[in-house]
């Protein structure tokens, strides 16, 4: 077990808890048993996309080797210290980050799969693991080359995915942060309150604060969205998002179905 998924394991397990103990959302069909479905759903499927992400990872191996015998790649270009490659890197993966999720939500065919993550009515810790195969594919895909041309190792690489890996699971969550706190963490990285908005089912929102774990990129680039009150924000699409469309198959065969507009 690599160490960003065991940072990962511990990291739901404990929000998830807290989540039981200091909700945001209090709502009783977010309580109770019905949780635990939501959860047991969301896991599997992130179970059947993460065997996608295990049988394509190998793809993100080759393209690190090749791009460092070839000295390929602007880590490899620059010859700087290990440290100071993997900042730059750091930073300039998490705007492809950016990218690529901005890319999910403005190319139709990418939304198909993408909306997936996005029609689950009751955002928690959970949330952040429900994604379709078909994006996990494609993402990797795009990954090695991206890699490629940074020159990152797989070291590199492996202290992305640690970061990245507990802060989506933070601002994923369900977890009443103290305001000051939430605030304060907005200056450097993405809190709940960002990513809610982000999960509304109001297009405008949801076209809105793509950023995985910088949050200045949304800034930079006009997409920043926020509102004074959270606490009314209906999560999903408009479409797609009743108990009967939440099964783990009923998600896989979402792409296929027709792209309704959601709400305005």
């Amino acid at each position: 077990m690599s160490t960003s998924t065991l940072l990962g394991l511990v990291t739901l397990a404990t929000l998830f808890a807290i989540e039981s103990a200091l909700p945001f959302y209090q709502a009783a069909e977010r309580q109770g048993s019905s949780r635990y479905r939501h959860a047991a759903n969301n896991l599997l499927l992130a179970m059947i996309a993460g065997a996608i992400g295990a049988l394509t990872a190998p793809l993100l191996v080759v393209s690190t080797q090749l791009a460092a015998e070839h000295g390929f790649g602007l880590c490899n270009l620059l010859e700087l210290p290990w440290l100071a490659c993997a900042l730059i890197a750091f930073w300039l993966f998490d705007g492809w980050m950016y990218a690529w999720h901005r890319a999910n939500h403005e190319i139709p065919f990418l939304w198909r799969f993408h909306r997936v993550h996005h029609t689950d009515p009751a955002m928690d810790s959970t949330t952040a693991l429900r994604f379709h195969p078909g994006e996990i594919l494609f993402s990797t895909l795009l990954n090695a080359v991206v890699l490629a041309l940074l020159g990152m190792s797989l070291a590199m690489l492996a202290l992305y995915k640690a970061v990245m890996i507990c802060v989506i699971l933070l601002h994923h969550s369900n977890v009443r942060l103290p305001a000051r706190w939430d605030s304060a963490l907005r200056h450097v990285i993405v809190p709940p309150s960002m990513h809610r908005i982000h999960h509304s089912e109001r297009r405008k929102e949801t076209d809105s604060n793509y950023d995985t774990v910088f949050s200045f990129w949304d800034r930079l680039f006009g997409s920043f969205r926020t509102r004074e009150h959270y606490e009314d924000i209906r999560f999903g699409t408009g479409t797609y998002d009743g108990a009967d469309c939440q099964t783990p198959l009923r998600l896989l065969a979402l792409p296929l179905k027709p792209v309704r507009p959601a709400s305005a």
